[in-house]
């Protein structure tokens, strides 16, 4: 496993990362979420992500079993807040009560003192960003909360409130965690090189695409029982990929991955990682052997000339 620093900071995450978005506290069991958890971190894995709104909040308890025994400083652990945990008026949002209500509550479920990355899930256009960055600095002047980021933030609000955090003297964020795979190539256009010039890393999720990018939906065919494809409780986002000329474009570069030697999954998580911004991506496992092979992509690189007939395939330009 290898390790980048996250953003303008001196700590390291590893490459590759487990999320526990749609599988802990929700389609795996304890049992089977711990062996996983602790396969990947004896793999080299430090850098787990939970939110407080997965699953209502068991996908962070399900990871406190995990973790029960192991030395915490070896872990880097990251949860979240925005979204509404009830129907209360204030439980929602980045304001000042909401964020330290879910950090008290997360450090609860997650039975610990401390969260090394606390990030705001989404925007909140009805928060003065001034009162967000005074809160979450208070979190880490506090202990806390060691270091902040926010998740699918456009470049223009990253750079708002970087800017105010250094205006308030109070630490900036040094990461956001957007969706990013080759199918999903937005932030190439503006979020990364705004947070390149201001010190964030990207911590993708997503990375392959739902699951398409691992070639098990096939044209023409329905999805496999059992597969994210085919639970309508977790397939909301994948329409616009399922489809047979995208699917099929995914079985040729399968095929290309293939040629290259390697697995499609694994090609595709290098591939996220060739950008020196991207500190981490973000897996989620159902089972071992998932994990297992999702951990070769932090050694996995490729000359310049190959991802670029990567792309081809699948943008349809490859004759």
């Amino acid at each position: 496993m290898n390790y980048r620093f996250l953003g303008r900071s001196g700590v390291r995450v590893s490459e590759v990362s487990l999320g526990g978005w749609l599988t802990h506290g929700r389609t795996l069991d304890v049992e089977k979420t711990t062996s996983i958890v602790r396969k990947a971190f004896d793999l080299g894995v430090n850098f787990f992500d939970t939110a407080d709104v997965y699953h209502n909040g068991e996908a962070e308890k399900a990871l406190a079993v995990a973790i029960e025994g192991m030395r915490r400083q070896d872990l880097f652990i990251a949860t979240k807040c925005f979204f509404p945990f009830s129907e209360a008026p204030n439980d929602r949002g980045n304001n000042r009560k909401h964020t330290f209500e879910s950090v008290h509550a997360s450090l609860g479920r997650l039975k610990t003192d401390y969260v090394d990355l606390f990030q705001f899930h989404r925007f909140d256009p009805e928060t003065p960003l001034e009162e967000t960055v005074r809160a979450i600095d208070d979190l880490i002047r506090q202990g806390k909360v060691l270091y902040w980021g926010v998740s699918e933030w456009k470049a223009h609000q990253i750079a708002e409130v970087w800017h105010i955090a250094k205006q308030l003297n109070a630490h900036p964020p040094i990461s956001n965690q957007p969706y990013y795979s080759m199918l999903g190539r937005s932030i190439e256009e503006s979020v990364i090189p705004t947070s390149e010039k201001l010190g964030l890393s990207q911590v993708v999720f997503s990375p392959l695409a739902q699951g398409v990018l691992t070639g098990k939906y096939l044209p023409g065919q329905p999805a496999p029982e059992g597969t994210r494809g085919a639970d309508d409780q977790s397939n909301m986002f994948m329409g616009g990929m399922m489809n047979d000329q995208t699917l099929g474009r995914v079985q040729k570069l399968k095929a290309f991955a293939e040629a290259q030697g390697h697995g499609l999954a694994q090609f595709a998580l290098a591939w996220c990682l060739r950008k020196q911004n991207v500190a981490s991506v973000i897996v989620g496992a159902s089972r071992v052997e998932q994990i297992e092979q999702n951990i070769a992509a932090s050694s996995l690189t490729m000359p310049d000339e190959v991802w670029s007939q990567a792309e081809a395939i699948l943008e349809g330009r490859d004759g």
